[in-house]
């Protein structure tokens, strides 16, 4: 899944109104953060076979300690845990946690059968929606819109940048994905490494929109958060 990712991340702020849209990005985010660099030192393996599925020419090969069930659960809990260290807040640490083990149950719908349940040999799931382009498109897109209506539902613009760098942010996110959606293979899998560490330039765009943002929440303190 790839904007779908994104959407989590928007919707979760309903939940950790005082927590960062750059941190519920990054979290949401976090095992595509992984993979590249696992990827990179040759850890993970990813395969450019156009057909593979109808939605995308991936072939992920083999990515146990990044997308597995069990290890994306000890990042959830270790990003959990990190960020409750450095920002003491309880909520926002839970919601951190739970968005980046979302990522393996929203992959689980759209890929093919090679989401391992722990790392080594296993049985591996996915109910491949990837396989219908019209399916991912609605799935993807109807969740986008629901993540951002529930984003902007919660905040205000408190400035222009505000304003508008949501509206830019949401544009950009979805240039990329029609990029992704009816664009050609990637030429090699160091330009998919590159363009997946690219992701951090939209953790940084998140964390500047939503500094230009206020919560619609009570005003006051929330230790709880």
């Amino acid at each position: 899944m790839l904007i779908g990712h994104y959407a989590m991340a928007l919707g979760a702020k309903k939940f950790a109104p005082r927590t960062s849209l750059g941190i519920l990005v990054a979290a949401g985010a976090f095992l595509d953060l992984l993979w590249p660099l696992l990827v990179l030192a040759g850890v993970e393996t990813v395969v450019i076979a156009p057909g593979a599925t109808k939605f995308t020419p991936l072939d992920f090969a083999s990515y146990p300690w990044s997308h597995s069930l069990l290890t994306s659960a000890i990042w959830g809990a270790g990003a959990g845990f990190g960020y409750f260290a450095l920002a003491h807040k309880r909520r926002g640490a839970i919601v951190v946690g739970l968005l980046v083990i979302s990522h393996w149950f929203l992959d689980l719908v759209v890929h093919r059968r090679d989401l391992p349940l722990v790392p080594g040999e296993s049985v591996k799931l996915g109910l491949g929606v990837w396989n219908s382009v019209p399916a991912t498109l609605v799935l993807e897109l109807g969740l986008f819109a629901l993540g951002v209506w529930l984003y902007c539902r919660v905040t205000r613009a408190l400035d222009a940048i505000g304003h508008w760098g949501i509206i830019g942010f949401v544009a950009f996110l979805l240039v990329i994905y029609a990029g992704a959606a009816i664009g050609p293979p990637p030429p090699n899998v160091s330009a998919i490494v590159w363009s997946a560490n690219a992701q951090w330039l939209l953790i940084l765009l998140a964390w500047w929109v939503d500094r230009h943002r206020s919560s619609r929440a009570t005003v006051g303190p929330a230790p709880s958060e």
